[in-house]
């Protein structure tokens, strides 16, 4: 029971709470907050800025809402940035429904709705542009929500995080949404060192509890040995003895694997595995007995898995696969099997839907796009969600999805990332994906983000993540993918071309240096030079001791240990030395070998003479193939040998001769011995090849000779306890080189950032872009400011193909086609030989920009940066036909490129192409065809798609 002071002081709260905007905003929602979304709105309510770091599904956009509604009711402008369009579009509506659509507007790069507004969703890099342009849309701005924050780890894009960061005004508030990350509180100092006050609020609790499966055949059998949710099975080293219990895999499943494991080393073919014994699930987190032992049936099929979920009641689900072609493959499965998961009067609905979203493209692109079997898929409950898919297609998944009429969703991973499109359960089909360059292990924090989506706030009591058994499934691995759920955030960010001369116009290269030196990637690198400086001392100390233990009263110690381990080096070089000049040599020897010769071979397994049939120097090291003495067929190696061959006869092999035959075999060896028997050479007697070498190692053996006798004239050579002196020396000389190598990764870490913009700004100085005014200070040229306005993977080669007319005799056509060119990334497989240009003009700008961009690569190759990607030319034909009006169908004939891939990089020709537009002092004659350009790729899907991608 409470005191009365203790009742006054909780009322007195209550009272103070009423009295804020918190409580205000709190009362619109219609829920209660959770304690972490109070105490980072209390923050935000405060002044200070926050990092929040939450799970998916925790609720940590209330966080951000809360920020643009202080934003309103203080006059001041809110940006709410996200990294990706899709989630921007989806912001920019919720964000009007809650505001009104005058108040609220949307930038996207190519999509620009009410930029005036009070608040502006946006993707981050029309925040990074908009800082380095001074725009006028910045002022007035009181707070910036930055969802998903731990996309800066991102190696593309990641660097843009960090520039918003950096650069915007220290009077901004910055709200940071993160997903859980095991180094939030490091992420949260770096905030507070270069934003100010930051309070760092984590919560690694789950509003809807989250338990994981293992799908075996049709059984969904649980991944642990009790009811254990996402919370309990955190890896957690101060879980209590109990949960510790809780947590351990189930046996059924560790015998699954053993007994599989068993047959597979039995059978290579593996087809029969053991039955699933594993405990069943039950609606709700009950189990039944474990199901007697069987056959295993087949792994279920995904029209099955859907089927099975529908059973027990998990759907709505996503189903997690990583490739776009088993996406459309899973829905033409479940098309193809009779699946429907909806009611008559939904597939109206539903219907209606879907041709009120396609009414306005055309019938002849309808085809081409996959229309039908989406369309077929979708009426009956099921859909694809991928980056390959249209994006206005795309939105009506999502859309139909939220109401719930969409039961099943087969998605790649990219909707993990932000989209608000949770499930009551995830299935994952592989927990290995192919990363661009080879097939990789997914990570607990990739694991995390996918099951993340099952559980609807509001909806479901609990989610529910299963995992699709396999041959080869490890339940052990699972589980611990199941119960990490953290993973470090770490920066990647670097100078580039665009961002250096941005920084270097605004406030001069000096500044600039500190500027990068503040970024999130010096600071984890300092970090980290604090740990390797703190083992540099320790290593010293250890240095010391040894120096005492090996000092000897005779003389310096420490110079006669260096001679001995001079003298180490150079007998270990000059045996290597040897060897390696016996080994080229042997080689070369070979290499000239012709059938018929008769060769002394002095070692190896065919040791003797023996004549060559067939030199075979068509491997990277010759193999001839000889016959010996004894009638033995050998191919023979460089390995064999310890020098040259010599070439003591020659004899002829007859044509016919078959060496596979016992009676040619014997007649060549008795040729052979004849041979042998006029000339058989006397062998030397230091080793055949041994004269050869002396030579060429004779300088190094006078230097070994002369450091023997300065050894044994050294006054520590006649010391009774030499080597035990010597032993300790040994290890100071280890721990010396050990120690070293620290101090050279602390050289190489201090200052990462500010090296690499050097070399950066020193190439930026080799094109004119940079250079000293009458004081010497470095400042942008009127070639650099052009660069300023360019954004994108080939900055720099952009800007070099304007400066150098790449552009200036190209019309709007083929302008559109030379753009493709710096935007587009094919997959590996897709790259191949350059193809014939639709025009011999175009044909010459692509001349120009390959010219440049071989200049450019030799320039960062010698300054040690990473190399600007080639011009590439795959996308040229398609856009050719595109602008010339031609259907989709046409223009992707003969490409593996699908329909939302083709709009999506138009996209970005159209974002490069404006950017190219609005260069300063760019001749009006070319800014004319840069906008005709874009108004000729801006039509039909990809029109259609402004403000849904």
């Amino acid at each position: 029971m409470t005191s009365p002071s203790e009742r006054y002081q909780a009322a007195k709260e209550r009272t103070g709470h009423a009295r804020t905007r918190l409580a205000v905003f709190e009362q619109s929602l219609g829920f209660d907050l959770d304690p972490f979304q109070i105490e980072a709105c209390r923050s935000v309510e405060a002044g200070r800025g926050v990092l929040v770091a939450a799970p998916t599904g925790a609720g940590k956009t209330v966080v951000g809402e809360f920020a643009v509604y202080m934003a309103l009711e203080r006059g001041l402008k809110a940006f709410y940035t996200t990294p990706i369009k899709a989630l921007s579009n989806q912001k920019y509506v919720e964000l009007s429904a809650s505001y009104g659509p005058e108040n609220v507007g949307l930038l996207t790069g190519d999509t620009s709705i009410n930029p005036d507004a009070s608040v502006v969703v946006m993707t981050t890099e029309v925040l990074r542009n908009m800082l380095y342009s001074n725009s006028a849309t910045l002022d007035d701005l009181g707070y910036v929500v930055m969802d998903e924050v731990h996309y800066l780890a991102d190696r593309f894009r990641g660097a843009v995080w960090e520039e918003v960061i950096i650069h915007l005004r220290s009077d901004v508030q910055l709200v940071s949404l993160s997903a859980t990350v095991s180094n939030a509180e490091e992420f949260g100092a770096w905030l507070d060192t270069v934003r100010g006050d930051t309070d760092v609020v984590v919560t690694e609790h789950r509003p809807v509890p989250l338990w994981q499966h293992v799908m075996v055949g049709r059984d969904i059998v649980d991944l642990f040995a009790t009811d254990v949710s996402f919370d309990e099975a955190a890896d957690d080293s101060e879980r209590p003895a109990g949960i510790q219990e809780k947590v351990k895999v189930n046996p059924e499943l560790l015998d699954l694997a053993r007994n599989e494991s068993r047959l597979n080393q039995r059978s290579r073919w593996g087809s029969q595995r053991p039955g699933s014994g594993g405990r069943k699930y039950e609606r709700g987190r009950g189990s039944s007995a474990p199901a007697a032992p069987q056959t295993r049936t087949p792994r279920a099929s995904r029209p099955q898995v859907i089927s099975q979920l529908d059973k027990r009641g998990l759907l709505p689900a996503i189903t997690f696969i990583f490739s776009r072609n088993g996406c459309d493959a899973a829905v033409r499965q479940c098309v193809d099997s009779g699946l429907a998961l909806t009611t008559e009067a939904e597939r109206r609905v539903i219907a209606a839907m879907v041709d009120e979203a396609s009414r306005d493209i055309p019938e002849d692109d309808l085809e081409v796009l996959g229309f039908w079997t989406w369309r077929e898929g979708l009426v009956r409950g099921f859909a694809a969600h991928h980056a390959g898919m249209l994006p206005t297609f795309k939105e009506v998944v999502e859309k139909l999805f939220a109401a719930g009429l969409v039961r099943a969703v087969f998605a790649t991973e990219t909707l993990a990332l932000g989209v608000n499109m949770p499930a009551r359960s995830v299935v994952l089909e592989k927990l290995d994906k192919f990363n661009g360059e080879a097939h990789v292990d997914i990570t607990a924090g990739e694991y995390t983000q996918l099951t993340g989506r099952a559980g609807r706030r509001g909806i479901d009591v609990e989610g529910h993540a299963v995992v699709l058994w396999q041959p080869g499934t490890d339940p052990a691995a699972v589980a611990g993918l199941a119960s990490r759920r953290t993973y470090p955030l770490n920066s990647s960010f670097r100078p580039t071309y665009n961002m250096s001369i941005n920084l270097i116009a605004q406030f001069g290269r000096d500044r600039a240096r500190e500027i990068l030196e503040s970024s999130f990637a010096q600071f984890q690198a300092d970090r980290s030079v604090v740990g390797l400086a703190r083992q540099v001392r320790s290593r010293e100390e250890s240095l010391t001791g040894y120096e005492k233990a090996m000092t000897c009263h005779l003389g310096d110690f420490s110079e006669y240990s260096a001679m001995r381990r001079k003298l180490s080096d150079l007998e270990q070089s000059a045996s290597k030395s040897k060897a390696r000049s016996r080994r080229s040599a042997a080689a070369a020897s070979l290499e000239t070998l012709r059938p018929g010769d008769v060769i002394d071979v002095p070692g190896g397994r065919s040791p003797g003479y023996a004549v060559v049939l067939t030199p075979d120097t068509s491997a990277r090291e010759p193999r001839p193939t000889i016959l010996t003495e004894d009638k033995q067929i050998r191919r023979l190696n460089v390995g064999d040998l310890d020098g040259p061959l010599d070439v003591v006869s020659q004899i002829r092999i007859p044509k016919s001769f078959n060496a596979r035959t016992p009676k040619d075999r014997r007649d060549l060896a008795s040729s052979l011995r004849n041979a042998l028997r006029e000339h058989r050479p006397p062998r030397p007697a230091g080793g055949r090849g041994a004269s050869l070498h002396a030579t060429g190692t004779e300088r190094q053996e006078q230097a070994i000779a002369e450091l023997r006798r300065k050894l044994r004239a050294h006054p520590c050579h006649g010391c009774s306890e030499r080597e035990d002196h010597a032993r300790w020396a040994e290890r100071w000389w280890k721990l010396r080189r050990e120690t070293d190598n620290l101090t050279a990764q602390i050289r190489g870490r201090t200052n990462t950032i500010a090296k690499t913009f050097d070399r950066v700004s020193s190439v930026l100085e080799h094109y004119g872009y940079v250079a000293p005014d009458a004081d010497g200070v470095p400042q942008v040229t009127p070639a650099g400011s052009k660069l300023r306005r360019i954004y994108g993977e080939r900055d720099l080669l952009a800007a070099l193909g304007l400066e150098h007319g790449a552009f200036d005799d190209l019309d709007a056509v083929e302008l559109a086609c030379l753009a493709t060119a710096l935007v587009y990334q094919p997959k590996r497989e897709e790259r191949g030989l350059r193809p014939r240009m639709p025009s011999a003009v175009l044909d010459g700008a692509v001349d120009i920009l390959i010219r440049q961009w071989s200049e450019l690569t030799d320039l960062e190759e010698a300054e040690k940066l990473p190399l600007t990607g080639e011009p590439e030319l795959g996308l040229v034909w398609p856009m050719y036909k595109w602008v010339q009006g031609k259907h989709l169908q046409v223009a992707l004939n003969g490409t593996e490129l699908a329909a939302g891939d083709f709009v999506r990089w138009s996209k970005q020709v159209i974002d490069l192409i404006d950017q190219l537009a609005k260069v300063p002092e760019l001749q009006p004659d070319l800014r004319r065809r840069c906008r005709e350009a874009i108004d000729l790729i801006r039509r039909g899907v990809v029109a259609y798609s402004a403000v849904s991608e």
